[in-house]
């Protein structure tokens, strides 16, 4: 799971929205994993580490909840087409 984005995972304030847009890059999110769990979510803008959130807050279970949907649901379609290879 490291290393994985997961785009717009968090709903994003307003004043973010209204703020002159400088040319930004996209905030993606990386799980960093212990011994196969999740110990921290660090938000990311391209290279950049803007802050790490803790993946048993209310946000971090949010991100998490939307990269594991999202990865189960690309799961079987990928399953599907090496069965019918």
């Amino acid at each position: 799971m490291e290393n994985e984005t997961a785009p717009n995972a968090a709903p994003e304030t307003a004043t973010e929205e209204s703020a002159p847009a400088a040319p930004a890059e996209d905030i993606s999110y990386h799980a960093v994993e212990k011994e196969g769990v999740v110990t921290a979510i660090w938000e990311m803008q391209g290279r950049r580490h803007i802050r790490t959130i803790d993946p048993r807050s209310r946000q971090g279970q949010d991100i998490l909840r939307l990269y594991t949907t999202e990865h189960h649901d690309e799961t079987p379609a990928e399953s599907s087409d090496a069965a019918s290879s």
